[in-house]
């Protein structure tokens, strides 16, 4: 059962709490939303979630019902309290920790054990967090958040558009991606000055394309690097004139006309060079 808005009020007075806004804690306190990120989730009775970020434990909870076990990281020791008392729950498993450091993960268990990650994020970690964990924990195969509704728009934006770029091409290289749903600000405490969203990533078999992921994405950040320039100027030290004229790739485009099969042609090529 998610907190209202007045014991979420209640729990921290109890415990001396206030929201930090350094800490990015915006406090789910609908019911409705936590219900929809639960079924974005699909979940099955035998999975195992990590929860980022659990804050007061509204989320946990409602994910406790649902799976075998539920492992909650929270940042910040002063809601280690007030958490176990809401999911206070023999399948929820809460860990101190940083979510950004990689010690925690040693609590994922075995390399061939699967996860969903199942999220209210912290803005302020949100996007480096999303990108470390597709880079580097395989274990998660699905991942279920709320963000920003810009930075879920970064995620899944089509080609050729203002919030196209790294983020984006890092999510489709990894995983298939949409948005499940927008969030109003009314539904936090505190309310943000920002609507967010719901983003659900489904982790691919193989990644997308063929290619070199350090090869790729250091020709993906040099050119996004510097977004205005044409290509032949941003990546006049990887490809000559003569390599892109191996392709159908114009050197006067800017990186965000690529699709990610073109940043692989391209990297193909300039990994010869």
């Amino acid at each position: 059962m998610t907190l209202t808005l007045t014991q979420v009020l209640d729990l921290l007075d109890r415990h001396g709490l206030a929201p930090s806004r350094a800490m990015g804690q915006n406090f789910v306190v609908d019911p409705n939303t936590i219900d929809a990120m639960v079924r974005a989730a699909e979940l099955a009775p035998e999975d195992s979630v990590v929860e980022i970020g659990p804050g007061l434990g509204s989320l946990t909870r409602a994910l406790a019902a649902e799976v075998r076990h539920v492992l909650a990281v929270e940042a910040d020791r002063h809601l280690l309290a007030p958490l176990a008392e809401v999911a206070d729950a023999p399948n929820v498993e809460i860990v101190h920790a940083d979510a950004t450091t990689p010690e925690w993960r040693a609590k994922l268990g075995a390399a061939d054990q699967r996860w969903a990650l199942v999220a209210n994020l912290p803005y302020n970690i949100a996007v480096p967090l999303l990108l470390d964990l597709l880079d580097n924990e395989p274990r998660i195969e699905t991942f279920t958040f709320m963000v920003q509704k810009e930075v879920a728009e970064r995620l899944v934006a089509p080609v050729s558009t203002k919030a196209y770029g790294i983020p984006t091409l890092k999510v489709a290289y990894w995983c298939e991606a949409r948005i499940v749903r927008s969030v109003p600000a009314t539904v936090f405490y505190p309310r943000p000055r920002v609507s967010s969203a719901v983003v659900r990533l489904v982790r691919l078999p193989a990644p997308a394309v063929d290619a070199d992921p350090d090869r790729l994405f250091t020709l993906i950040r040099t050119a996004f690097g510097q977004r205005r320039k044409m290509l032949r100027r941003s990546l006049d030290d990887h490809l000559t004139l003569d390599q892109f004229a191996q392709t159908a790739i114009a050197p006067t485009a800017r990186p965000e006309q690529l699709t990610l099969a073109d940043w692989a042609e391209l990297s193909a090529i300039a990994s010869t060079r």
